[in-house]
């Protein structure tokens, strides 16, 4: 009997109707910017106008209190925002007051005349700390064009914003956060709320960024995020109601050949947990058929654990029977528990030079693979690497704390020099390809930080896979999903209890809700 391979989907994320948002740094943001003013024709001061409002508007929603309000602002656009929020606020009948920190002669046409109406209606207006209590502190001294230290007397400034007992709120991006890559400058202002013009910044996602933005609400003003849709330097992520357009289809005249023959090359002798992770989460999420190759020490544990997957094992390093297995595969996982003896390194660089399919390469996998930068070249795009810092490190020969500083372009580099997909995995998880938008992961949380989750992880995407899905959106929906599902273990289990087989029971129920609610 001949088994049919995986059904392939034919339609796009568009034509799907999957919605997703952008994640612009300051520049890109700027480009849109300038496109909106200039092609489009909206002017500036409108775009001003309409964030303004915009921002009053979540004051009132998110119940900030507005009795005395501070506004603080430079002398740049972001500026502008401020005095026009400060005039929209004392029209309400709020007591503001405003702390200008910029220069005057540095002050940007729109800043100065929103200055100048604040003036003209009576506004109280300092240039030193007032000696005043606020309800809230509205930061406007920054916007996202910020790249060097905050000094000075702006240091002083923001300092005495964040020891001050008010509520804090940011417009568009907390002064002192860098809107690239997250980092402080120096120092920055602690929100609670950022209220983000058009779109979140990529810097509000990344830590510590994050974490000095508190609540993010982007807010349309008239800038379209649509025009980030071609722009592939662009950042995108997907919010948790999208998941279950992001999951494959299952028609109901199927059978087990219809959603993929899975090989899992995992686990040396006495790792039988991390080949049993993967293969189980690549059943979880949908793969119609897996068969684990394994060594002979853990085939007892492994049919014990997981009767529904085929266990065929190994003593010595057998090629005939690995040909066998990776012609029966529709896709291929390697690499998790698989170890760095040289019968593991024999077995890689087999399946590597061999595979036709999609391969998963994880954990032992990318050790080994980082020995022969030779092949890097040489990978497919049907190749998806899954290394977190510290294996991207030994892949690159870049420091840890370096790829964490430039981990955009580190990831740019590395897949420009291979068409592999990479999926570099941290507290943000990025998934990255040549020629396509970056994925930045938000869900998750710090308490999926145990052994076994990156099998977890690998074991979705090929299962994934298995079932006809892109290799570059079963990168990202297995991203997305595995960190859905560490929210439901956390929601269930707390921040500190989760294991690694509590991640896969999440992702059944994220699964469900997502259905569910699609």
């Amino acid at each position: 009997m001949v088994i049919a391979g995986p059904v392939r989907s034919s339609l796009s994320l568009k034509e799907r109707g999957l919605l997703m948002r952008y994640l612009p740094d300051g520049e890109q943001m700027k480009k849109a910017d300038q496109y909106t003013i200039q092609q489009i024709g909206v002017p500036s001061v409108v775009l001003m106008e309409r964030a303004a409002l915009k921002i009053v508007e979540v004051l009132e929603e998110k119940k900030k209190d507005l009795r005395r309000p501070l506004i603080v602002c430079g002398s740049g656009n972001n500026g502008g925002d401020g005095f026009a929020v400060a005039r929209l606020l004392a029209e309400k009948g709020c007591h503001v007051d405003v702390l200008f920190t910029g220069r005057e002669s540095s002050m940007t046409e729109e800043c100065r005349l929103q200055a100048q109406i604040d003036k003209n209606l009576g506004i109280n207006l300092f240039t030193e700390i007032p000696e005043k209590e606020y309800t809230v502190i509205i930061d406007a001294i920054f916007g996202v064009g910020l790249c060097r230290e905050v000094a000075g007397h702006y240091r002083d400034v923001i300092g005495w914003m964040n020891r001050q007992t008010a509520q804090k709120v940011a417009v568009d991006i907390p002064s002192g956060i860098c809107s690239a890559t997250g980092k402080v400058l120096g120092i920055a202002f602690q929100a609670e709320l950022t209220v983000s013009m058009a779109c979140q910044k990529r810097g509000c996602a990344l830590y510590p960024g994050q974490i000095c933005a508190g609540e993010v609400v982007p807010v349309t003003i008239g800038i379209d995020p649509e025009y980030f849709f071609e722009q592939k330097s662009v950042c995108m992520t997907y919010d948790k109601k999208e998941l279950g357009n992001l999951l494959p289809e299952r028609k109901e005249d199927s059978h087990k050949g219809s959603f993929g023959r899975v090989l899992m090359i995992t686990g040396s002798p006495g790792m039988a947990g991390a080949a049993y992770l993967s293969a189980t989460a690549a059943y979880t999420v949908g793969a119609g058929l897996v068969q684990i190759y394994t060594a002979e020490e853990n085939r007892q544990v492994l049919q014990g654990l997981l009767p529904e997957a085929i266990i065929s094992c190994y003593r010595e390093y057998d090629e005939e029977k690995l040909d066998q297995l990776i012609g029966w595969a529709d896709v291929i996982c390697i690499g998790c528990g698989l170890g760095q003896s040289s019968r593991s390194e024999k077995i890689l660089l087999h399946t590597i030079e061999k595979a036709k399919c999609s391969c998963v390469i994880d954990a032992d996998g990318l050790n080994l693979l980082a020995g022969r930068k030779d092949l890097y070249k040489k990978l497919g795009k049907n190749m998806i690497l899954t290394p977190h810092m510290k294996e991207m490190s030994r892949l690159t020969g870049i420091s840890v704390s370096e790829i964490v500083e430039r981990r955009f372009e580190v990831l740019h580099r590395f897949t420009e020099e291979s068409p592999c997909i990479c999926v570099l995995k941290d507290s943000r998880t990025i998934v990255a390809q040549k020629d396509r938008q970056n994925f930045l992961n938000l869900a998750g949380n710090a308490a999926m930080a145990k052994g076994g989750s990156g099998d977890v992880l690998a074991g979705v995407i090929t299962g994934l896979l298995a079932q006809g899905m892109d290799g570059f959106q079963s990168a990202v929906t297995g991203v997305f999903l595995h960190a859905c599902g560490g929210d439901e273990a956390r929601d269930k289990k707390g921040g500190y209890s989760v294991l690694a087989r509590d991640l896969i029971h999440g992702i059944q129920v994220a699964m469900k809700k997502a259905k569910e609610c699609n």
